[in-house]
């Protein structure tokens, strides 16, 4: 199926200064695949069956990293709906833990809460097993974290580094800590995965707090009602 999402602003590399942007732009997307980033108008013309996604004045942009994902998903406790205790992550919360299974499902619920920030990828390394199952299983990138084996040259090329938040932050949105061009991850590329995220607009760009959709491998998984 062929969806096209529309934006007043589509920004395919927000790190790049020199990258082009596309006002009033669309994102075509194929099969869970980019197949045209472009102005709105010349992809709607060349595909005119496509389903159309209108987020009307919002800006289009790769989704966010979250380079605390260790901390935030081994660490911190997010608790369960039932628990009637919110959805922040409580820190430390899994300290001492040894309960997998109480572990896992943390992990998944606060997964699913990074979505609602824009996050399409989160850096260990991750110790646990029913983490590393949780994180497989989300459709979120994993990425290596800082000191794991592999990080170096891990990160998408003119991607930042995964340099950790603020040490007092426990936020699963990575905008609370970082500029949104460090905290972004990747580019909307031609032929990769259609993972992006849709944001409030803003005259400096994407700001905590601001995500209005996440789509993770051409799928909608979050939308702020």
């Amino acid at each position: 199926m062929l969806t096209l999402h529309r934006a007043a602003l589509v920004l395919p590399d927000p790190a790049d200064p020199t990258a082009p942007s596309h006002v009033d732009g669309a994102v075509l997307v194929r099969d869970g695949l980019i197949e045209a980033v472009g102005p709105y108008a010349e992809l709607a013309a060349a595909q005119p069956t496509a389903r159309v996604r209108d987020w009307g004045d919002a800006l289009l942009t790769p989704g966010l990293r979250h380079p605390d994902g260790h901390r935030l998903l081994e660490r911190a406790y997010h608790p369960d709906p039932r628990e009637e205790l919110g959805d922040a992550p409580v820190p430390d919360g899994l300290v001492g833990e040894a309960d997998e299974a109480r572990c896992g499902a943390s992990a998944r619920r606060g997964l699913q809460r990074m979505l609602g920030f824009g996050v399409t990828a989160v850096a260990g390394p991750f110790e646990r097993a029913s983490v590393r199952t949780a994180v497989a299983r989300s459709g979120l990138v994993a990425l290596p974290g800082a000191g794991s084996p592999g990080a170096a040259g891990a990160e998408v090329a003119g991607s930042p580094g995964p340099a950790g938040l603020p040490g007092a932050v426990w936020s699963l949105d990575p905008l609370v800590g970082l500029p949104f061009v460090e905290a972004v991850h990747g580019r909307l590329t031609v032929g990769g995965r259609a993972d992006f995220a849709v944001f409030a607009p803003g005259a400096d760009g994407p700001r905590a707090g601001g995500c209005r959709a996440a789509v993770l491998g051409g799928r909608l998984v979050f939308r702020r009602r």
